[in-house]
This record gives C-alpha cells, structure tokens and sequence, in this order.
C-alpha cells in the first residue's frame, strides 16, 4: 500500500507530467509540493515547477524539495505568464510522457486528485480531462468573491464553476491532457495572458479532440482578496475573450454578451445630469446585483457575504472594460497563405 492509504499504479498506467507555473509562491508552493510528491510516486510522474522569476524565496522553496526528492525539478519561465510555462515544461521533459496535469500554484487539492484525473483519462479516452473550480475565501473580501464568483450572477453559469456529474464538454478548468493531442494543436497560444485555455480548448474541438469534465474530482481557487485586484483579474479576463474572439471568428456566447454591455451602460451614465433616464440602465444593473448580494447573505445567514453584489459589480465591468479595450485596439494584420 502506498503512503495516504491510496494503492500504487501498476506498471501499466500511463506516465504523467505535472507541471505547476508559478511567480512568487512561497507561501503555498512547499505545502503543495508536500502533497503532490506522495502523488507523483504512486504514477511514477515528474513535478516540474515553472518559476516566472520569483523574488520572495519560492525557488529556494523548490530546490530544497528538488534535493530531497529526483521526481521534483525548478525550471526557469523567462517569459513569465502560465501559457509559456507549460508549453515550455512540455517540450523539455515531455518525451515519454503520457499525460500532462496542471496543477495551478495557488489552488487547494484532494490528496488523490492527479489519480482521479488519470483513472478518468483511461475510463474515457477523452483527450482533455477538466475540472468544477469552487471558490472559497477567508477574508471579508474574499468570502463576498468567492460567493460571486460561484453563483451564476458572476460568471453566467459557466459549467466549470459548478460541480458536474461528469460530462463532455466544450470547455473547462485545466487539469490532464493527452501530452500527443497538446503537441498536435501546438500547445497555448503564448500571445495569451488570460483565456490561454479557453483558446486551447477551441483547437481541441477543431480538430476532434474530445473533452470530459470530472465528476470525480474538482479544484478549490482562492480568489484575490482586494476589489482593486479582482477589477484588473476580470480586465485580463476580458481581454482573453476578445482576443479569442478576434483570432477565431467566434461570435461570443449569450452569457458573455450581456456582460458586454456593462461598459457602455456605465459611460452612459455621464449624461445623466442631461437626460435623467440615461442614468436608468445603470440603476437597474446596480439594483439586481446589490440585491443579489442582500438576498444570498440573507438566505445563508451570513452577513459577510453581503458584498458580494459588489464584487459581481466590479467583475462585471472589468470584464466589460477588458473585452472593449482589446476589441478595439489596433490588431496586427493577419498573414495571408
């Protein structure tokens, strides 16, 4: 029996890939590496630890584990953002390898979660196993965004933010991929900052790959903890879309279109002293969320999450803004074949 009561793989599962991009993680990456070591024996699997130039000890963190364990590596992500580091984690050690599984720093895991992921992968034969991402807070702040950002008002009821029962999907939170399927669509699009695997999975679908969402496993995101650095998370965010979006051709999904118009609807506000009723889209959108955020406090007997309407608010027109920015800024011509 191998270590936390889970039984060892058998020579015949499939070798694995875990890679974990991360900048300035020293305050989770020791624990997370603690978990997933037991993890990496029992699959026979690599941990590659993708650093974007930490400078608060992380990578020191990394070594020592790296010295007491060979299936632990630091490897240097001089491009800094996620897509490059698992794009180049795949083209250095992936030879050989099976599957790939990402494993995002600052997120919580069951103890068997790599093993559900490939026990999944070889149950299906999906090319792609993804994952429900919940998200929970500790702070005042962070309990109101985690109850915004699991509720359908903040992300439209997006599939991947709730538990499924096991599905295909079009698209979800990264977990395991096919490291083959991966390499045949060219891996991430390092052009993408944000909604790099929202774009990934558009490739896989194109070219016939198929994507499971577990029902088996799932992920815990902690999400930022001020309203000033979800706003700018949410501006990314938007960007990402467009530039899906603008890449693809793709016109944009119902629930990501009545977002869209939060951005205009708060520009038309300035003519409010003009023309009262200018002022009236904006009430209307401020009243639903606010009281979103009284009646789920309400209902859950829990005041703390009152500001959650808030945080749907600001994720709301970051988004906006992003998706806006991006669609209107100037795009660099397209090749012609």
């Amino acid at each position: 029996m191998a270590e936390n009561g889970q039984k060892p793989m058998t020579q015949s599962t499939p070798s694995s890939l875990i890679v974990v991009p991360c900048l300035n993680e020293a305050a989770h990456i020791g624990a997370l590496l603690e978990q997933l070591r037991p993890a990496a024996a029992r699959l026979g699997a690599r941990i590659v630890v993708v650093d974007g130039g930490s400078a608060d000890g992380t990578q020191a963190i990394v070594e020592k584990a790296a010295a007491e364990d060979p299936r632990v590596t630091l490897l240097a992500n001089p491009k800094r953002i996620q897509s490059a580091a698992i794009n180049l984690a795949v083209s250095t050690f992936g030879d050989g390898a099976d599957y790939l599984i990402r494993i995002d720093a600052h997120g919580g895991y069951p103890a068997d979660y790599c093993d559900r992921l490939v026990e999944e992968a070889l149950a299906t034969s999906a090319d792609s196993v993804v994952v429900s991402m919940l998200t929970s807070g500790t702070g005042a702040v962070q309990k109101a965004v985690a109850a915004a950002q699991n509720s359908k008002l903040g992300t439209g009821g997006s599939k991947h933010r709730h538990m499924s029962a096991g599905e295909w999907v079009d698209h979800g939170h990264h977990a395991l991929m096919r490291i083959a399927a991966f390499r045949a669509v060219g891996g991430y699009d390092e052009s993408f900052s944000h909604n790099e695997d929202a774009e990934l999975d558009h490739r896989l679908r194109l070219a016939g790959c198929r994507i499971w969402m577990s029902g088996r496993t799932q992920m815990v995101y902690y999400p930022r903890s001020t309203l000033k650095g979800l706003f700018f998370q949410y501006l990314g965010y938007g960007r990402g879309r467009a530039k899906n979006v603008l890449k693809h051709r793709m016109m944009p999904k119902l629930r990501q279109m009545i977002p869209l118009l939060v951005f205009p609807v708060v520009l038309l506000t300035v003519f409010a002293p003009l023309f009262v009723l200018a002022a009236v889209p904006f009430l209307i959108w401020a009243a639903v969320c606010l009281g979103y955020g009284v009646v789920t406090a309400i209902g859950q007997r829990n005041p703390a999450i009152a500001l959650a309407g808030v945080s749907a608010m600001v994720m709301h027109l970051g988004w906006s803004v992003g998706f806006w920015l991006q669609l209107l800024s100037p795009q660099p011509a397209r090749e012609v074949a």
